[in-house]
């Protein structure tokens, strides 16, 4: 059994009645609770905690981590973004949702701004599926339809994705690629937008399906990880 670690900043919800109402356990608890459903051991992990919840047991122990960040990218310790870091490079799978695109780990491991353009307006928001054969899409229709979200728009300053998933049409016009995969050394990551606090996106059952669907598919491989360095030959090399 895969084991999962979700992470939250949980400060919209100390903040704001609005959000604590559609998130009573928090946003991590949202996540955490159908993850659990779908059968994955998770635990969860907040900002205020020590060391940020993220201990090196907790990363040593976590085969994907899911990040939800907003308003306190900037007090996330440097030591600790280093260290989840080297765990994607290892193999850690790790899921980043929203406002996590500005995230120090994002931006790290993209190495671009992560910068877009942005909208509190009640859009419609209507995420197209463009690769039907990718895993993460399993189980959804040819879109998902969310009745009021955060627009997001183009230009969204990250490297070209590895695999394009979804592609978001919002109600104002803008268009936006709204799931993102990447490999970064060992490690699986997949950027997924919807999310924004003020919205029960979480509680949507197809943003849950491809949740599910995507620690599913970040999941680490299971076999011995690549040795590198100075090598010795494999076989007797004849001397010329």
């Amino acid at each position: 059994m895969s084991k999962v670690t979700v992470w939250n900043e949980n400060r919209h919800e100390q903040k704001n009645p609005i959000v604590r109402e559609i998130y009573p356990k928090g946003i991590h608890g949202a996540i955490a609770g159908f993850l659990e459903e779908a059968g994955f051991d998770v635990s969860t992990a907040t900002l205020d905690e020590a060391e940020h919840g993220l201990t090196d047991e907790v990363l040593r122990n976590t085969d994907v981590l899911v990040w939800w960040g907003h308003l306190a990218h900037g007090e996330v310790n440097d030591d600790i973004v280093e260290k989840i870091h080297q765990r994607v490079l290892d193999g850690m799978g790790l899921i980043v949702l929203h406002s996590g695109h500005f995230s120090k780990i994002f931006k790290r491991l993209m190495g671009t701004s992560c910068d877009l353009k942005w909208r509190e307006a009640d859009d419609k928001e209507r995420i197209w599926v463009v690769d039907p054969s990718h895993p993460i899409v399993e189980g959804l229709g040819e879109y998902i339809e969310l009745e009021k979200e955060e627009m997001y728009g183009e230009h969204f300053d990250i490297p070209v994705p590895d695999q394009l998933v979804f592609v978001s049409w919002f109600e104002g016009g803008e268009v936006f690629r709204s799931g993102c995969t990447y490999r970064r050394g060992n490690g699986r990551i997949f950027y997924f937008r919807p999310g924004h606090e003020t919205y029960p996106t979480y509680h949507h059952q197809d943003v849950q399906k491809v949740i599910t669907n995507a620690v599913k598919w970040a999941q680490p491989v299971n076999r011995k990880r690549p040795v590198y360095g100075n090598a010795q030959s494999i076989e007797p090399i004849s001397i010329k």
